[in-house]
């Protein structure tokens, strides 16, 4: 720990980095139970471009999260899914869906 930057901070921050943003969290729910198809993760995620899509993929295959599995059908399936490293993520997803469910129950009550 140093005078700048309390415990945790360059961890958080590496997450963040790693699968922060609007789409990444999506994309991985949505991995959990098993590869999916691009046009799959296209249609499960309402409002991501093709582009935006494209984009966060190959983030996430840079960072060794996700793997691109391409197919020699014709015409060509390219699958997406968790990494061996990558799965290591998955115990993290329900309770942040788990706290998202609560937060909105909060969130009515109030209303």
């Amino acid at each position: 720990m140093t005078a700048t930057q309390p415990e945790g901070t360059v961890f958080v921050q590496t997450t963040i980095k790693i699968i922060g943003g609007k789409w990444k969290l999506l994309i991985l729910w949505h991995l959990k139970d098993g590869g999916k198809r691009f046009s799959e993760l296209k249609r499960l995620i309402p409002g991501i471009t093709e582009k935006m899509l494209i984009q966060q993929l190959r983030e996430l295959e840079k960072d060794e999260i996700v793997n691109r599995n391409v197919q020699s059908d014709v015409p060509p399936k390219v699958e997406y899914s968790f990494t061996a490293y990558g799965k290591s993520l998955i115990p993290v997803l329900k309770p942040l869906c788990d706290w998202g469910q609560e937060h909105l129950k909060r969130i009515e009550r109030r209303s």
